[in-house]
């Protein structure tokens, strides 16, 4: 995969499925206690190149329209999955409660409406543009405030039920995505403002120090004493700096491959070891 010109965009990809099975394979079997740490140590580089590969495919589109209804068509799909875990899916539920709750499609459709609107403000279309960025970001404390609260203060719970339904899908809120979410976004609009600037590399190494500030300040908020322990066995979000280093290798080719593979990979793969992972309880348990 790797040549004298570096690594292409669907080289990137393919490296980044490689560690997302890796990754799924530890989150859906963890409970089997026979599934190796490392395998999502490796697996914390998929969602930065994921997320990379996703910028760039933004960036040089002809079709941003159709880009962005497949991302979100795949998001809402999922979204509607996870809620119905909530309810009518619930007999599907494995038997330690635990169920998939995948959704970084949800977040690159939130970074999508980001993105374009800091593309329209470069173009001057500041209007609009400010409008697509604040909206998404400011979303979910309109909905919390005007939607959520006055269901659960009015005792609506089919009102409430609706409203989670919506926001886990059709307009899905960047702080209630647990797979990506507000630092997704966040990451994304930085590798998207700095690519901008005409030395490339340059979004990559300041997204490595974004990324590494924002985890250190996870930590404290969350009270995590930083040690070995931690950092290696609970905590390991950091390890996803790591990704830089395919990231420079990006010779800014799309290179060859089957886009189509990718979006129908990610949904598959997801229901197909959570499956698995039901008859591996049953059988052990």
């Amino acid at each position: 995969m790797i040549n004298e010109k570096g690594l292409t965009g669907f080289n990137l990809k393919y490296l980044a499925v490689v560690f997302m099975v890796l990754d799924h394979i530890h989150y859906f079997f963890e409970f089997t206690g026979k599934v190796p740490i490392w395998f999502s140590w490796i697996g914390r580089m998929a969602a930065p190149l994921f997320l990379f590969c996703f910028v760039e495919g933004f960036i040089h589109t002809h079709n941003r329209k159709k880009y962005f209804l497949k991302i979100y068509l795949i998001s809402i799909f999922m979204g509607l999955i996870q809620f119905g875990f909530y309810n009518v899916l619930s007999p599907a539920v494995r038997g330690d409660g635990f169920f998939p709750m995948n959704g970084m499609l949800s977040s690159f459709t939130i970074l999508f409406v980001v993105m374009q609107g800091i593309d329209w403000i470069k173009q001057k279309k500041y209007i609009r543009g400010l409008v697509a960025v604040i909206v998404p970001l400011v979303l979910p404390l309109f909905m919390y405030y005007l939607v959520f609260q006055p269901f659960i203060n009015a005792g609506n719970q089919t009102g409430l039920i609706f409203a989670n339904m919506i926001s886990l899908s059709v307009l899905p809120l960047h702080t209630g995505i647990a797979d990506g979410g507000t630092i997704t976004v966040l990451e994304g609009m930085v590798l998207l403002i700095f690519s901008y600037c005409k030395n490339k590399k340059i979004r990559i190494y300041v997204w490595a120090l974004f990324s590494l500030l924002i985890n250190v300040v996870s930590l404290v908020l969350m009270g995590v004493n930083p040690n070995m322990n931690t950092l290696f066995f609970e905590a390991y979000e950091w390890m996803s700096i790591f990704s830089i280093i395919l990231m420079l290798c990006y010779n800014g080719e799309r290179g060859k491959g089957n886009a189509k593979f990718f979006y129908w990979f990610y949904p598959a793969h997801v229901y197909v070891l959570y499956g698995l992972s039901i008859v591996v309880y049953m059988v052990i348990r």
